[in-house]
């Protein structure tokens, strides 16, 4: 039997990743909404960033009075829509 393959998730250096943690900085220091766009998922995700947990790498993102949290590596865009 084979063994179904799932996609991986693009690599990006860390320039890239240095660049998305500080927008998320950036996104949870203003309190604005955000719009990101996650490996994985259909539709973005929109929401407030409340923390950014470094040890265990998750971004916790309130939308709807609901918190979602996100592993870092999979957010690919931070974006204002």
């Amino acid at each position: 039997m084979a063994k179904a393959s799932t996609p991986k998730r693009p690599t990006r250096d860390e320039f890239e990743l240095e660049e998305l943690g500080a927008q998320l900085i950036e996104a949870k220091d203003d309190g604005d909404e955000r719009a990101l766009t996650v490996w994985g998922m259909p539709e973005k995700v929109h929401g407030w960033i409340t923390v950014l947990d470094s040890r265990t790498r998750l971004v916790h993102v309130d939308e709807n009075e609901t918190t979602r949290k996100i592993p870092f590596l999979d957010i690919m865009k931070v974006s204002y829509e």
